[in-house]
């Protein structure tokens, strides 16, 4: 990579579609619209694109017998490194007992690290939601324990879990979710036992802990399912929920009792008991 590149923006007061068809003729670099403006950026100068657009400029007010305007404004600016300064953006989280960093930076002594690389996959450890599901998990997952993950995203979770030494299952309706989530598990060196895709229906096992980290809609959706999956003596965790549906969520499970609450933001994690009649 060169330690600088050139920029060329051109504004034209009128005619801009002439203007992006001239550009476009006249290199083959990649060119960038922004409000009214045409950016050129390329690592070789652009000296003779910018004396070409002044004498188009001139022919064309030529041509239609008015005076147009096109302004330009050409830089040479220093080259960064895009790939490290964005990597730099991602930013490790702590989350009881776990923390969760990209494969680019260090682990950390006296935690349970998690790799996670940013993918299309929901969970990374930001959002309060999964931070709250990994504290809970932290605190009531233990050695020899099952846990299914339902709507497991990035696979985040399970894999906490699985660091606990859980047996954990995971589905999930994204297929794309359900493929980042057992590539993250290799990278994590952990075993991920069945793993499916669609919800908790598709279950043919009963678990000690049960997490759906998802919507509150789809949580009173699959409701019934969730239920089925959990065992008598088990917990079931709930996530996703905007405060505004806890109540609408929680008329769902009446024959469960609430253990926990966690609240972050405008967001509720619920931990359920069953209550044993």
């Amino acid at each position: 990579m060169q330690k600088h590149y050139y920029e060329l923006s051109i504004k034209p007061d009128t005619y801009y579609e002439l203007y992006l068809d001239l550009i476009s003729d006249l290199t083959t670099e990649a060119l960038e619209e922004l409000d009214g403006t045409i950016i050129c950026r390329s690592e070789e100068p652009l000296e003779n694109i910018k004396k070409g657009i002044e004498l188009f400029t001139i022919e064309l007010s030529s041509a239609f017998d008015t005076q147009i305007k096109c302004d330009l404004n050409y830089e040479q600016k220093e080259n960064e490194d895009w790939i490290n300064k964005y990597k730099d953006s991602i930013t490790p989280v702590e989350a009881g007992e776990f923390y969760i960093h990209p494969s680019w930076n260090d682990d950390k002594d006296g935690k349970i690290n998690i790799i996670i690389d940013p993918a299309l996959a929901f969970g990374s450890g930001h959002h309060d939601t999964t931070s709250s599901c990994l504290d809970l998990i932290s605190k009531y997952g233990s050695n020899g324990q099952t846990l299914l993950d339902v709507g497991c995203g990035s696979g985040i979770l399970g894999i906490a879990a699985s660091k606990l030494g859980m047996y954990v299952d995971i589905c999930d309706t994204d297929p794309i979710s359900i493929e980042n989530s057992a590539d993250n598990f290799k990278l994590n060196n952990v075993d991920l036992k069945n793993h499916w895709i669609g919800s908790a229906t598709k279950a043919n096992n009963t678990y000690n802990i049960v997490v759906a980290n998802i919507v509150a809609d789809v949580l009173v959706m699959i409701s019934q399912d969730l239920k089925e999956t959990v065992k008598d003596d088990g917990i079931l965790i709930l996530s996703g929920i905007l405060a505004k549906y806890e109540e609408k969520v929680l008329k769902k499970f009446k024959q469960y009792n609430i253990i926990e609450t966690i609240k972050k933001g405008d967001w509720v994690t619920i931990t359920l008991k069953k209550v044993n009649n």
